[in-house]
């Protein structure tokens, strides 16, 4: 239903942009057809990509690289396009308002100004196609965030917990990417990394060299992950079954204690929000928390910022999420953070459970980020 929705949506977008730019231009046959053609073939190349992911990666990866920075192209240059025409839009209603007769335009002058502004639009989508592309394939950025936790013994004062979720593996996340991301987080010396899920995007089978470097990840005490929404569209078990022989402990709707006695910590994960129709599958806050001792803090692992409404009612100190990518592509981020309820990135706080939401390591879809750059997260625990 929800790949209908999309599907949908990006032809409503696809037919404004021809609408716009070919149609209302009035081009010369020669050119109307031909760019109306290129239009519905860049349009059919995006199902193209997604239905051979599990049928020939290569070619899903091939695809992948014209498809997908052109679905990025076409949604922003609508942006663009829906504002200047909402901008031309005000201006005659306001010479009703004021009674002010508009003035006559040619057909001819029509259409030249037509392509004038539907040019301005592709220059504007083009150009931020390009930075965003630029952001998405470079570096990322350590973003530290303290935390302070009451419960937190003074002992694990200055703890630290880095952050990897949204890898996004499979089409333009290769192998060398996800090696560069490992490199990057080993370098900050974690006492312990937490993976938030999305870390893939088709089958094991297919992906498993791409994966294999999240196992020479290294932290003090070990690396942990929870599922994402899209380990579910890749057959999550197999991929659980994978990562926990590279050394990642899934934590499956339960919890585990983080270092010795007194000094001490209950992490926590639960299954993806999405989970529930899978069989076997769907978190399960009572699980997770059952026996844990009420006098330690408790991190929770899971991967949809609005897990957190349930995790409040559950008293956890402080959740991970991330899922969001911070938006990714600037203004559709907006819907992004009325889907999550208002929480798209960074700290919040919800009856009493602190919130720290990553934009991520990677991205899905198209190879863009505009105003929401990499992100890897490097959380310090402090004691109160």
């Amino acid at each position: 239903m929800l790949a209908v929705l999309f599907r949908t949506i990006l032809l409503g977008i696809h037919t404004y942009v021809w609408w716009r730019l070919i149609y209302q231009s009035r081009l010369p046959r020669r050119w109307y057809i031909g760019l109306t053609v290129l239009i519905v073939l860049l349009f059919l190349s995006g199902p193209l990509t997604t239905a051979s992911r599990n049928v020939w990666p290569s070619l899903s990866a091939t695809f992948g690289w014209i498809s997908l920075p052109w679905m990025a192209l076409c949604g922003l240059t609508f942006v663009a396009l829906v504002m200047l025409d909402v901008s031309g839009l005000t201006v005659r209603i306001g010479r009703r308002v004021i009674r002010r007769p508009a003035p006559q335009v040619s057909p001819d002058r029509r259409a030249f100004l037509s392509r004038i502004t539907g040019g301005a639009a592709m220059a504007i989508g083009s150009a931020s196609v390009a930075r965003g592309m630029v952001s998405a394939r470079g570096e990322h950025e350590i973003v530290d965030v303290e935390v302070t936790l009451a419960k937190l013994p003074k002992a694990l004062d200055g703890f630290s917990i880095v952050q990897i979720s949204d890898l996004h593996i499979g089409m333009t996340i290769d192998r060398a990417f996800v090696q560069r991301v490992v490199d990057r987080a080993n370098s900050l010396s974690a006492d312990l990394i937490a993976l938030t899920g999305d870390l893939v995007d088709g089958r094991v089978e297919d992906l498993r060299d791409a994966a294999a470097p999240l196992g020479t990840l290294k932290a003090k005490h070990g690396l942990y992950a929870v599922t994402g929404n899209h380990e579910y569209y890749s057959d999550a078990d197999p991929w659980i079954a994978e990562f926990t022989g590279l050394g990642i402990r899934y934590l499956r709707n339960e919890h585990v204690t983080i270092g010795d006695g007194a000094a001490s910590f209950h992490l926590a994960g639960v299954d993806d929000h999405s989970a529930r129709g899978y069989e076997g599958h769907g978190p399960d806050y009572a699980r997770a928390m059952a026996g844990r001792d009420p006098n330690r803090a408790v991190v929770l692992l899971a991967h949809q910022p609005r897990q957190v409404r349930r995790a409040a009612e559950h008293g956890v100190d402080f959740q991970l999420s991330g899922h969001t990518h911070g938006g990714q592509i600037w203004p559709w981020h907006y819907l992004v953070r009325l889907q999550q309820g208002g929480l798209l990135a960074g700290r919040y706080e919800w009856n009493g459970t602190q919130l720290y939401v990553t934009r991520g390591c990677g991205y899905w879809g198209p190879p863009v980020r505009l105003l929401a750059p990499l992100e890897i997260t490097r959380v310090i625990l402090r004691s109160a």
